[in-house]
């Protein structure tokens, strides 16, 4: 059936046509009947990697196969979003290994994605918490895959965008929880250095991620709040939360009705959300114990948030620079503040080791920012790539939606041994996107 289709950013949309399937030769048949083909889960990834002529929906393929919970494992189809499998799995005590800032994302997107958390310093990517997986490769054939069996189609898959085939079944390890709660901590950075070194004094904690406000110069240029977190224990919980202390109160969510006018996200206005985000934290430091929710998914309590941005849509532009580069993150930062182009949610996290095929992290520390869709922007945004580029990084893939080929080829140390791999599995060049055409991957 055709129909306009975007992503997240709700830039690129095109027109295209979207087939569903709830059974496995459904899907080999659509397979057969196109030239090509590209997966698509719940379209929350921001760019262009999950939309194409032919897209193909999994949604429908959402089953749950299996469930230790004596030894938290969890099998299911790829279709499956993140909130059905914590509904399941947070009730018995156990929470995903890794999960992105939001869980209206499916379990396959979780692997072509091969997301990261607040916790990739301490846990790394989900890649390194898949036992095996299923992908039907671009022969139809379904080759069960995992680190130590068929390792290449593995890992290019993780990260891979979809390229090397469909997805079907994932088989992870869980995470042991005794509570559904977060012990949360958060500490006001009066500036970008005082930020880093909170950073490294808190490095021992599970998670971490931090605010930072984009547009500010001088004494206060890069100030920011750090927030860290771990799951919480029974003693921790209040004397109400520990009544039911793996179950959590069902609450309203808001919804973002309509497109916002684009006047509406102007440099005033980035600023005036700044300055009052800022200083909502009245106190240097707040303690406190949270339900998971609000920690993990802040923007989810807001259907439709991407609506904020208005009609023409927004990109999210996400790097990576090494450890050692934090200069770059400072180039970066003065850019984008000399410009008056502040992003609303400007969120960093430090990355651990990482020696993958494709997939994003490098230790480093990762920035993302959010950019409503308007004239000039793409050039802009090619200028932050020179910088990203001399301080050896590289771009999310899942986030991009305009990224030039020579940027990819030449940040992705391991670009062309992830084309040949391409090319042994999708010979026919079947599993094919926008992005992966732009990017001369499916050329």
């Amino acid at each position: 059936m055709e129909k306009r289709l975007a992503n997240w950013g709700n830039y690129p949309a095109i027109s295209c046509d979207e087939t569903s399937f709830s059974q496995e030769d459904q899907l080999q048949d659509f397979i057969s009947s196109h030239s090509s083909v590209i997966a698509r889960g719940n379209g929350r990834c921001y760019g262009d990697a999950s939309l194409a002529n032919h897209s193909v929906s999994t949604l429908k393929y959402d089953k749950v196969l299996a469930f230790d919970i004596e030894n938290g494992v969890f099998e299911c189809q790829s279709g499956i979003t993140l909130d059905q499998i914590l509904d399941i799995i947070v009730p018995k005590g156990w929470f995903l290994p890794v999960t992105p800032g939001t869980k209206f994302i499916t379990i396959g997107g979780a692997v072509a994605s091969d997301v990261h958390g607040k916790n990739h310093h301490v846990d790394g990517s989900f890649s390194g918490h898949i036992i095996d997986m299923d992908v039907i490769t671009g022969n139809q054939e379904t080759i069960t895959c995992s680190a130590g069996i068929e390792a290449d189609l593995f890992w290019a898959t993780c990260g891979g965008m979809g390229l090397t085939g469909i997805i079907t079944r994932v088989k992870f390890g869980l995470k042991k929880i005794d509570t559904a709660y977060i012990r949360q901590k958060q500490i006001k950075a009066k500036n970008l250095e005082d930020l880093i070194r909170l950073f490294e004094e808190y490095k021992d904690y599970t998670y971490s991620m931090a605010w930072i406000d984009c547009l500010q110069k001088g004494d206060s240029f890069g100030r920011g709040i750090l927030i860290v977190g771990e799951h919480a224990t029974p003693q921790e919980l209040s004397e109400q939360q520990r009544k039911a202390p793996l179950q959590l109160a069902q609450k309203r969510k808001l919804s973002m009705p309509f497109n916002l006018p684009s006047f509406t996200l102007n440099t005033l206005t980035v600023k005036a959300f700044n300055w009052l985000y800022y200083l909502k934290n009245t106190k240097r430091e707040i303690n406190n114990v949270i339900p998971y929710e609000p920690f993990f998914y802040p923007l989810d309590a807001i259907l439709h948030w991407n609506r904020g941005y208005g009609k023409a849509g927004f990109v999210q532009y996400q790097f990576v620079l090494p450890l050692e580069k934090k200069d770059g993150l400072v180039a970066i930062l003065k850019k984008i503040s000399d410009a008056g182009l502040g992003s609303f949610l400007a969120v960093l996290k430090v990355f651990g080791k990482q020696d993958s095929l494709i997939s994003f992290p490098m230790e480093g520390y990762t920035l993302a920012l959010d950019f409503p869709v308007r004239k000039g922007l793409f050039e802009f945004l090619d200028q932050l790539d020179e910088i990203v580029l001399q301080y050896g990084g590289r771009l999310y893939l899942s986030k991009d939606a305009r990224m030039k080929q020579e940027v990819f080829w030449q940040s992705y140390p391991n670009a062309q041994k992830f084309a040949d791999i391409i090319k042994t599995y999708n010979g026919k060049k079947l599993f094919r996107s926008i992005q992966s055409d732009r990017l001369l991957l499916t050329q």
